[in-house]
């Protein structure tokens, strides 16, 4: 019996034996998940802290209401289609982001869903102010702007290598010139890009790790984006045609107009685009200031990747020139003299016009505007691009939009005024 008992308490030893040595283990596994779940991915409670503003309710932007996420952030709405919508504000030098002060922050919407956020830095459109008169003042701010965009470069890969660890080497962006070299980092299905091309700007993306592995590309089929097109024709019964579901970019205090003009025109033409990226593809000088050519060179590969083609058209600005286009739902992009004479007079008649109802009493209205032409003074240093958006046969108005927000959104101005400020007689327009 001894014999037998004594040849049991060897196999318990030796159980307790490994039994202690698996409790050891367990332990020092659970100690290593928890260590690196302390020291791994970062809380929402912590993302918000780091960036300085409550991006994240929850680890899943992507599902939120996109109003809901413009209110936490207090980003005013910029525009507003039926099928997107987007919240971007410009803030003061104040307001800190990532420890960096960001000169332009946009939320992209889809279907009432976030899709994207554009957070702009240190850049030259923005960094450097474009009614500037001293050269010397000038050529300081150009100085300043390319050291913050260095500054700003290695303190964000910093902050976001401390929340996320070291990051991906990546591409993003449709066509040579408006594709960027992008750090990524990925946390939770969102995909966070930092792009920060040489002396232009410094970009933070957020999206998610589908779009940013698709790289920016999309295509919408021609016959699709046709039928959404043909869609936005609306006709009034006042006689106006007028292309509707616009998409609004609000260029800011900087002298973007073509940029942003040329991302209006893409985005609602299905392609993907960005102003800053496209004042980088077109060389737009510091502080503002684009040649046409070159940025609809730089956006051409990105236009036909998507399917579409650029055309210049030369023409009349007056109702029955422009009705070929609007009434196959194209905009044009009209490059003109924004003098304040001009502005002056077509603001006048803004509220007017939403109240008429006579179209008679109307051209009288219209005959006096065309009658105070003659006292237009030109402008030269007020060169500018917006886009022309409608028309009526009946006044021989024309429908124009500015990209300097929602209050610009569409203005209506006679073909003598249109003449008188014209740069040229050959304009832009995105085809199928």
């Amino acid at each position: 019996m001894e014999k037998f008992s004594q040849s049991l308490r060897v196999p318990t030893l030796l159980m307790n034996r490994l039994y202690t040595k698996a409790a050891f283990f367990i332990v020092a596994g659970l100690f290593l998940i928890l260590t690196k779940s302390a020291s791994g991915a970062p809380t929402t409670l912590e993302l918000n802290e780091a960036f300085g503003v409550p991006i994240f309710a929850d680890e899943f932007l992507w599902d939120d209401n996109a109003q809901d996420v413009a209110a936490r952030l207090e980003w005013p709405e910029e525009s507003r289609t039926s099928i997107d919508s987007s919240f971007r504000k410009y803030p003061d030098a104040r307001e800190l982001l990532l420890g960096c002060r960001p000169y332009s922050l946009a939320l992209h919407a889809e279907e009432e869903k976030p899709a994207r956020l554009s957070i702009i830095f240190a850049n030259k459109g923005d960094s450097v102010d474009s009614n500037q008169s001293s050269t010397r003042a000038r050529n300081t701010q150009i100085l300043d702007y390319k050291k913050s965009i260095q500054n700003d470069k290695k303190k964000l890969t910093e902050m976001l290598t401390k929340l996320f660890g070291e990051p991906l080497a990546d591409r993003f962006g449709q066509g040579r010139e408006t594709r960027e070299s992008v750090k990524r980092w990925d946390w939770n299905g969102h995909a966070f890009l930092l792009a920060s091309p040489r002396d232009e700007y410094v970009a933070l993306r957020v999206m998610t790790t589908g779009s940013a592995d698709a790289g920016g590309k999309s295509r919408i089929p021609d016959s699709v984006i046709r039928e959404a097109v043909a869609n936005r024709i609306e006709k009034k019964a006042n006689g106006d045609v007028v292309l509707k579901d616009m998409p609004m970019v609000n260029q800011g205090p900087k002298g973007y107009c073509v940029p942003a003009t040329w991302e209006r025109v893409m985005r609602y033409m299905g392609v993907p685009a960005d102003m800053y990226t496209l004042a980088m593809a077109g060389g737009t000088q510091a502080g503002g200031g684009s040649s046409i050519d070159a940025i609809s060179i730089g956006a051409s590969q990105s236009v036909i990747h998507a399917g579409r083609r650029i055309e210049s058209p030369a023409m009349k600005i007056d109702a029955l020139s422009v009705s070929r286009f609007i009434d196959r739902g194209l905009p044009i992009m009209w490059a003109m003299f924004s003098s304040d004479d001009f502005n002056n007079a077509v603001n006048s008649r803004i509220q007017a016009r939403k109240n008429m109802t006579d179209v008679t009493e109307w051209k009288k209205v219209l005959a006096a505007a065309r009658k105070e032409v003659r006292k237009f003074r030109p402008q030269r240093d007020s060169a500018h691009v917006c886009m022309i958006i409608g028309y009526n046969k009946q006044t021989g108005e024309i429908a124009i939009s500015d990209s300097w927000g929602a209050a610009f959104a569409e203005r209506w101005i006679t073909p003598e005024e249109a003449a008188a400020v014209s740069q040229t007689s050959t304009h832009t327009v995105i085809n199928f």
